[in-house]
């Protein structure tokens, strides 16, 4: 609105009084800033009528979700996704209760202990998959589905090397087993969100949301296994959820949830699932043929130490000493060298060892310092397969061929 002001100019002043024309000029300014003040009211006021007819839908303060995907149901689309991905797993998750069997006083057959952990249904045939040491050395098992019945389940195969076992049960005629697909483990990124669904202190079918924290790390399970690219992730991971599924975002099984890392036995952070890649290989073994066949050097091997640097005259204190070469294997063919001065090795249980051959240091691009790590460096090998074996050798460090051979 354009504002016009008039000046009235008064060419004779003695026509009005001195108190006249002061009077006169204290109600026009008056008067003027009454209309300075209407007009931009007026101004504020359209404005603000223009914002809500514009947008109707603006949160009334700033505490409200940011983002809302669904104006019906208030959830986010983070909450969404979660919840369609929880919708579509959890029943082909299940609860797995484990027995052992002892004897009373009268020789009579009890229950000694218990256990519990988590597995995924991957096949509608009853076909369940978990981690080896959820069902080691039990004498039942009882598999618990999403709708309360339970079953007797059975071992296929376990592999011990990737800590991973395929169990069976028999459903019911007519019953539509929900299953869990495979999903990408080799394109996983650091930051990518995950989901764990298990069995923690046996609340069934517990949902947790995290992110990878790492990938590649080498973790080791027991003295001489050491799991290799496992997938390092922060959900919530607690004692129960071992066996059960980490989900990508679309619903995906990455990895079987395997080991915490904790001082209480409880989530801490840090939890590592083995990753989908090596799941799917090793279970079609197990599914197959009950084992998983790896490809083998053919040697005799000794862990070496400073003691048995000393004693042979090796330089290096670490790596495995060749103690011997099986006659017509791949290893002897290739050149690998076994001691040829016996020695007596052991403290209580003595035996005659050899030293002075080969000590492996390296496999491929894997260091080999222990048999943990040698056993590890041939997990994903087959029969057939090549591998380059670095050897220290009367003070040099050579590089040989081999050919794998069946274990």
């Amino acid at each position: 609105m354009t504002i016009f002001v008039y000046i009235i100019i008064v060419k004779d002043m003695r026509l009005f009084s001195t108190r006249y024309i002061v009077i006169t000029a204290v109600a026009s300014a008056l008067l003027s800033a009454a209309l300075v003040l209407g007009i931009s009211k007026i101004n504020q006021g359209s404005r603000q009528l223009q914002q809500i007819t514009e947008t109707p839908d603006t949160p009334a303060s700033d505490t409200d979700p940011i983002t809302i995907t669904d104006s019906t149901s208030g959830y986010t689309q983070d909450e969404l996704q979660n919840i369609a991905v929880y919708e579509k797993c959890n029943e082909a998750v299940v609860n797995i209760t484990t027995q052992v069997m002892g004897h009373n006083w009268y020789l009579e057959p009890i229950v000694a202990s218990t256990g519990s952990g988590s597995g995924s249904i991957i096949d509608p045939r009853g076909y369940v998959v978990t981690n080896v040491h959820v069902v080691s050395n039990v004498s039942r098992i009882i598999i618990s589905l999403a709708d309360g019945s339970s079953y007797e389940g059975s071992i296929v195969g376990m592999d011990k090397e990737s800590d991973i076992a395929v169990l069976k049960f028999t459903p019911p005629a007519g019953m539509e087993l929900k299953t869990i697909e495979y999903g990408d483990s080799d394109s996983l990124k650091v930051g990518q969100k995950v989901i764990a669904i298990g069995n923690p202190f046996g609340l069934e079918r517990t949902m947790t949301t995290g992110i990878i924290s790492g990938l590649g790390r080498p973790i080791q399970e027991s003295q001489n296994i050491i799991i290799r690219n496992m997938i390092q992730t922060d959900a919530a991971i607690n004692p129960g959820n071992s066996g059960g599924p980490l989900i990508d975002s679309k619903g995906r099984m990455i990895g079987i949830n395997t080991i915490i890392y904790s001082s209480s036995g409880s989530s801490s952070g840090v939890g590592f699932a083995i990753p989908a890649s090596t799941a799917r290989r090793v279970v079609n073994e197990l599914l197959q043929y009950g084992k998983v066949t790896r490809g083998a050097i053919k040697l005799s091997l000794i862990q070496n130490s400073t003691g048995i640097a000393r004693e042979a005259g090796y330089e290096i204190s670490n790596g495995l000493v060749i103690n011997r070469v099986y006659a017509g294997s791949e290893a002897e063919k290739a050149g690998l060298e076994g001691g040829t001065t016996a020695v007596p090795f052991g403290f209580f249980d003595t035996r005659t060892v050899y030293l002075g051959g080969d000590v492996i240091t390296q496999i491929d691009d894997i260091k080999v310092n222990n048999l943990a790590e040698y056993y590890s460096a041939l997990e994903n090998k087959k029969p057939g397969d090549q591998v380059d074996v670095t050897v220290y050798r009367k003070g040099k460090y050579v590089k040989v061929k081999v050919t794998l051979e069946a274990e």
